[in-house]
């Protein structure tokens, strides 16, 4: 009887380990959420699936954009706005605003928790 509450156990204990594991970060620091909004949208930007994407519609598009992201509690891109940019394609613009909107960044904020990163790209 003794052996089966053990076995029980760590097999219940094997199974909470994976999900707690696999939980989100909460970043509080400032500078953490920059450093990691400034990491994965590189990382999405230099993607296969983004440049693919990128080439099929809009190959000729070069120069550098300066953008202001906002991220909220959950890890949800909230805002994508245009400071500044020497690329005039509207349509481009569009599809880069529709991109990262669609990105969910892989940590979390405290709750109540906003934080506007500004961010450059260049193309």
């Amino acid at each position: 009887m003794r052996s089966i509450r053990i076995i029980l156990g760590l097999t219940f204990l094997l199974l909470i380990v994976p999900s707690v594991q696999a939980q989100k970060p909460v970043l509080t620091d400032e500078d953490a959420v920059t450093e990691m909004v400034t990491k994965e949208v590189n990382e999405v930007f230099q993607s296969q699936e983004f440049t693919k994407k990128k080439n099929k519609k809009f190959a000729d598009v070069k120069g550098t954009m300066v953008v202001d992201i906002g991220v909220v509690q959950n890890g949800k891109v909230s805002s994508f706005f245009k400071l500044d940019s020497d690329i005039k394609n509207i349509d481009f613009i569009n599809f880069m605003s529709n991109y990262i909107l669609e990105h969910k960044f892989q940590f979390k904020l405290e709750k109540q928790q906003r934080y506007k990163i500004r961010y450059t790209i260049t193309f």
